[in-house]
């Protein structure tokens, strides 16, 4: 079945509903402090006059992001002539989708977009050309890491498989050892996966992270189809008509895994770090210890908050606590927002995460690795 349209909220938090027959987490009561921080981020929207989506910023920010996008992909496949014009491109090809996907697609997958659906669900449809499927990150992403965040077992965002262990009550196998040096490679191959196997083998098991979703059918799938088809057609087909099969296998690989690292790392910066923490409900009741939006706080951390260019070329992710609070308000308002967050933390004695660069939040992420590299009282 299709999944059905949000109705267009100021700044409502998701609901925290899934498909799913196992039991979920639930968060502690509702008190002042979530109240006091939704009261004050909508007179921020009242003050201002601003609109939480349908920013003019976000429209023509879209449309550069777009151009750069399709004018690398042109100058790749038919206008290098030297392998130092093709690796500039493809570099180039490999970061604009990467921007696709924090800018246009995000915003869009979270009714954040605009006030009309139908932009929102156009917008978040740019996942399905930069090759993942829209229908499946939805549930994978929306529905289920945006609500359990950090949650063994229930965000299928921290499982990575046994590939890799990012939280403390994962399994710990033999070559973790080494994870703080290879994950950084196998990030690259994030979305090889997803565009060769990984969104085909969710669609026929019906299952994301251990937890069941409706398969896709009528228009649905026919987005999930067209889509591939679009992708590959770009990818392969039209590439192999002007170049050898080894040149654009090669390409493809070096673009695809530029995609992977940086959607990655910026995922990883914001969740997978010391200062976020990795609760579990109570054995006895399931039962959470913080209420949601604190759990949101807890769980996430800003970056470069102060980097006017990160933000851009990030879609404002560098800003992942007000996102995760307000994932309904356009990503151009979040150092704002930011400020009004931080205050009414401050105030409520709840602990704000923030790096203040970048290159800190690396290194953070470098040290959670290592820490998580060898077993469970072993450090």
């Amino acid at each position: 079945m299709s999944v059905p349209p949000t109705p267009a909220l100021t700044i409502d938090t998701p609901s925290i509903a899934v498909a799913s027959p196992h039991a979920r987490p639930r968060f502690g009561e509702n008190d002042g402090f979530q109240a006091e921080l939704r009261r004050r981020v909508e007179d921020f929207f009242r003050r201002t006059g601003k609109n939480p989506r349908d920013c003019a910023q976000m429209y023509v920010k879209t449309c550069v992001i777009l151009a750069v996008f399709f004018l690398s992909y042109i100058v790749l496949v038919f206008l290098a002539h030297t392998p130092l014009q093709a690796i500039a491109a493809a570099l180039m090809l490999g970061g604009s989708a990467g921007m696709i996907g924090f800018n246009i697609q995000h915003d869009g997958s979270h009714l954040a977009y605009s006030d009309h659906p139908w932009i929102n669900k156009l917008t978040a449809m740019s996942m399905d050309l930069i090759g993942a499927s829209s229908y499946l990150w939805h549930w994978k992403h929306v529905a289920s890491h945006h609500i359990y965040v950090n949650i063994t077992d229930h965000d299928a965002d921290v499982d990575l498989g046994a590939f890799a262990r990012v939280t403390p009550h994962q399994p710990h196998y033999f070559f973790h050892r080494l994870q703080h040096f290879y994950l950084w490679a196998l990030y690259g191959f994030m979305t090889i996966r997803w565009h060769l196997y990984g969104d085909f083998r969710d669609l026929v098991t019906r299952d994301i992270g251990g937890h069941p979703f409706p398969r896709p059918k009528g228009r649905e799938l026919a987005i999930f189809i067209g889509g591939k088809a679009v992708f590959f057609t770009l990818a392969f087909v039209v590439p192999l008509f002007l170049h050898t099969w080894w040149k654009v296998l090669l390409f493809y690989v070096l673009v695809a895994s530029v995609v992977g690292v940086v959607l990655s790392v910026v995922f990883q910066l914001a969740h997978c770090v010391e200062e976020a923490d990795f609760p579990m409900p109570d054995q006895a009741t399931n039962r959470m210890e913080d209420n949601w939006m604190v759990h949101q706080i807890h769980t996430t951390v800003d970056f470069a908050r102060n980097s006017r260019l990160v933000c851009w070329l990030l879609g404002g992710l560098n800003f992942q606590v007000e996102h995760h609070l307000f994932p309904r308000i356009c990503h151009i308002h979040y150092p704002e927002i930011s400020k009004i967050v931080e205050s009414t933390c401050r105030e409520f004695g709840v602990r704000y995460n923030e790096h203040k660069t970048l290159w800190a939040g690396l290194v953070s992420h470098y040290r959670w690795l290592r820490r998580l590299s060898v077993p469970a009282g072993a450090n």
